[in-house]
């Protein structure tokens, strides 16, 4: 069996928004060389997200509107976390996204249904995190 990794790297200039990393992704599968086996992407950072949905910008807005109603940014107040940073939803955000995907690698191409797409997710930026492509098969 062998084994690839590749971190990627942003900086999104907002507290919130999400990436389309679909291509990374691919890239990433093209440079491992492998042709059957898994691919691990998760978020290096307790305060952003990797998941899979359509890349389609009313469902993304949904999500902003959604997760703010179920853990909104303010009043920071309300949170017992926010001392030191006023990001205590973010890792709320994160939670209800989820940490990472695992998607099939069959033929040199990722498995997806039909109009999926790896998204990250970002709930407290405006600093550089990155991302983990781990990809294992033959």
């Amino acid at each position: 069996m062998n084994s690839y990794r590749k971190q990627l790297r942003f900086q999104v200039p907002s507290r919130r928004g999400f990436i389309n990393i679909t291509p990374d992704c691919e890239e990433a599968l093209r440079e491992s060389g492998i042709k059957e086996g898994l691919m691990l992407v998760n978020a290096m950072h307790i305060t952003a997200s990797v998941f899979i949905n359509d890349d389609e910008s009313g469902l993304h807005h949904d999500y902003e509107v959604w997760l703010e109603k179920l853990a909104p940014h303010e009043p920071v107040s309300q949170y017992r976390h926010n001392g030191y940073e006023d990001n205590a939803d973010a890792h709320m955000k994160r939670q209800i996204m989820g940490r990472e995907v695992v998607v099939a690698i069959t033929d040199g191409q990722l498995d997806f249904g039909t109009w999926e797409q790896i998204f990250y997710g970002e709930f407290d930026g405006r600093r550089e995190k990155s991302v983990l492509i781990k990809i294992i098969g033959e």
